[in-house]
């Protein structure tokens, strides 16, 4: 009955980590660039009451043998990086990247990256984040630019008012073997880790690792409807769990009364 009684509790608390990270994407159904997360679990020790095989008094053998578990616990909460649907701004930072890519930004003098393409112009012409990250590479806006044209493979041209356009640069866009291991850092960013491996950068168009397009922006990936349904889920999941606690506390007060 013990065993039960950590088993349950272990369920309860697996699903309360499931409702946090849920109400965590629903949170951020509206955020730029966003990427759900979904928490993984991973059953515990089994304890062996009968070995699979092994021979009864009889001379017969177990066929399937006796193994009880002794609950569930959370292994992962894994960033999902499906490829968000594009919003139209029409403004002429507003990137979207489609494909694998991310673009790189200098966060308190640290790399990091980012899915949300929602740029902006400093009082120095940079490109920056909406927290005041530069774009990087750095590149400057010129002070007499009407327009901004980013092609798809992220070349820079800028129009002042005799609509002469000039090349200031190129975007590029980075790629990671394994961006589940990216490190949340919160303000639509990421940092490499061991578990992401370094990163990858590329022309966007190249390698597969995507192209720009510009006048849009990725929208969370989040689908509420999914995320409801995760909750009913996991909110049955806990209840569950609370009445095999309750089960297992009633069980052990009949062997207490037993005594009196």
């Amino acid at each position: 009955m013990l065993r039960g009684l950590w088993s349950a509790a272990s369920g309860m608390a697996a699903q309360k980590m499931t409702i946090d990270v849920i109400a965590n994407n629903l949170a951020n159904v509206n955020t730029n660039g966003f990427k759900k997360s979904r928490t993984d679990f991973q059953d515990l020790m089994y304890q062996t009451v009968s070995q699979a095989g092994s021979r009864t008094s009889s001379g017969g053998q177990v066929p399937t043998g006796i193994q009880i578990g002794m609950g569930t616990m959370p292994v992962g909460v894994q960033k999902m990086f499906m490829q968000g649907d594009f919003q139209e701004t029409k403004e002429d930072l507003h990137l979207a990247i489609e494909g694998r890519g991310f673009f790189k930004v200098l966060s308190n003098e640290e790399e990091a990256y980012t899915r949300a393409g929602n740029f902006k112009l400093d009082a120095d012409g940079n490109i920056v984040t909406p927290s005041g990250d530069k774009l990087q590479p750095e590149m400057s806006i010129p002070a007499n630019t009407i327009s901004v044209k980013i092609g798809s493979d992220g070349t820079v041209t800028t129009f002042d008012n005799t609509n002469v356009g000039t090349s200031i640069g190129t975007l590029e866009l980075y790629s990671f073997p394994n961006p589940a291991g990216l490190k949340s850092m919160g303000h639509n960013l990421y940092k490499a880790t061991d578990a992401s491996g370094e990163a990858v950068s590329g022309a966007p168009g190249a390698d597969g690792i995507g192209t720009v397009v510009q006048g849009y922006l990725e929208v969370s990936n989040v689908d509420v409807v999914e995320e409801m349904v995760a909750m009913i889920m996991a909110q049955r999941a806990y209840e569950i769990n609370s009445k095999a606690i309750k089960t297992a506390d009633d069980m052990m007060s009949i062997v207490n009364n037993i005594k009196r």
